[in-house]
């Protein structure tokens, strides 16, 4: 009899360290969960900023072209009027 008393207060006693772990391991989970959301936001946030530098270095590289494409049209206009 004291025996399956002791074997009840284990088995009663193990059940409730389990629950335990568990709920713990779920808290682990929401917190890991929480920090990637963050995580994905600022790298989001990182590309939208990278892209923006991206088109504002095209928008310079299509000046310069333009500049550059001017000057090579007007250098036959300089060579004849000598």
């Amino acid at each position: 009899m004291l025996f399956k008393k002791f074997a009840v207060v284990a088995a009663v006693a193990a059940t409730l360290a389990f629950v335990g772990c568990t709920k713990k391991e779920a808290t682990d989970a929401n917190a890991a969960a929480s920090q990637a959301v963050t995580a994905a936001s600022e790298a989001t946030a990182a590309a939208d900023a990278a892209t923006q530098q991206a088109a504002s270095a095209a928008d310079t590289a299509a000046s310069a072209v333009a500049a550059a494409s001017a000057a090579v049209d007007a250098a036959p206009a300089a060579s004849a009027a000598k």
